[in-house]
């Protein structure tokens, strides 16, 4: 994206730096401690973008293409989706015959799963957004129940999607279909089913409050967000969520309902890595 950014603009010069999205929590907060701000933008899922805008993190700033995004995929004036990653349960086509496929997501705690599965681990948005999905008390019982499948615990999603097309595993109980996608079209033997209402991750993007370069900070974020830009994002096979631009065939046929992770729920993010670690922890 950013190459494309440059040869649009290219009396502008781009720095990107990589981080998944706990580091880069930290990398952001431990630049404000020491009162220096490094970044102008920040991309990264929204969960993260809506606790460091509490944080005073995040300045306003409200493009221009906003409108074009319903509000339920950002947050006024701070932050808006660049693309979104539902869940979905991963499997390998040649372990998994079509009339064991779980058609639920309790489906999962049948024994014929155990020992089956992997779970990316740390997972904390999904984790979350299956409590809410589920309601807190019945979501807290179905994570320990799961958790007696002894899913194996691993960290990367690309990895684990590589994993489970080795028939490593059978299934993947939280993978994202982006990913799965993009592995299933270089012909790897796997797919995706639906079980029920599907956490969708958004990625979004924000300025920050002390950025050093506000004017070229707030041109870049007018590009992601607009129609060139999400169109790129698409053609990389990303979800987007602007209105004016067609969405994912794919996600229509297989009846997935979409559930946007809502950042507020991110005020039990110390709570709920607490129960996550405490529950999934071999």
């Amino acid at each position: 994206m950013s190459r494309h950014f440059k040869a649009k603009y290219p009396f502008l010069e781009v720095n990107i730096s990589r981080a998944e999205g706990e580091r880069i929590i930290t990398k952001v907060l431990q630049e404000t401690r020491a009162q220096k701000s490094l970044a102008d933008v920040i991309q990264t899922p929204a969960f993260y973008l809506h606790a460091l805008q509490k944080r005073g993190i995040l300045g306003e700033y409200a493009s221009a293409d906003d409108r074009f995004y319903p509000r339920n995929f950002k947050e006024e004036k701070y932050w808006t989706t660049t693309y979104y990653n539902p869940y979905v349960v991963l499997y390998n086509t040649k372990l998994i015959a079509a009339q064991n496929l779980p058609q639920r997501y309790e489906d999962l705690l049948h024994p014929f799963w155990k020992n089956k599965m992997i779970l990316e681990k740390d997972k904390i948005d999904w984790f979350t957004a299956m409590l809410h999905i589920m309601g807190r008390e019945r979501g807290l019982r179905y994570m320990r129940d799961l958790s007696k499948q002894n899913p194996m615990l691993r960290i990367g999603q690309t990895l684990i999607t590589q994993l489970v097309a080795a028939g490593e595993a059978a299934l993947q109980v939280n993978s994202n279909a982006v990913t799965v996608n993009r592995l299933k079209q270089k012909g790897a033997p796997i797919d995706w089913v639906v079980p029920g209402p599907l956490p969708g991750l958004m990625v979004g993007v924000g300025l920050t409050s002390q950025a050093p370069h506000p004017a070229a900070a707030r041109l870049f974020v007018d590009f992601l967000l607009s129609k060139e830009g999400q169109q790129l994002y698409q053609s990389a096979g990303r979800l987007v969520a602007r209105s004016d631009l067609s969405q994912d065939e794919n996600m229509k046929v297989r009846g997935a309902q979409i559930v946007p992770v809502d950042p507020a729920w991110a005020e039990n993010f110390d709570e709920d890595s607490k129960l996550l670690k405490e529950i999934f922890s071999n």
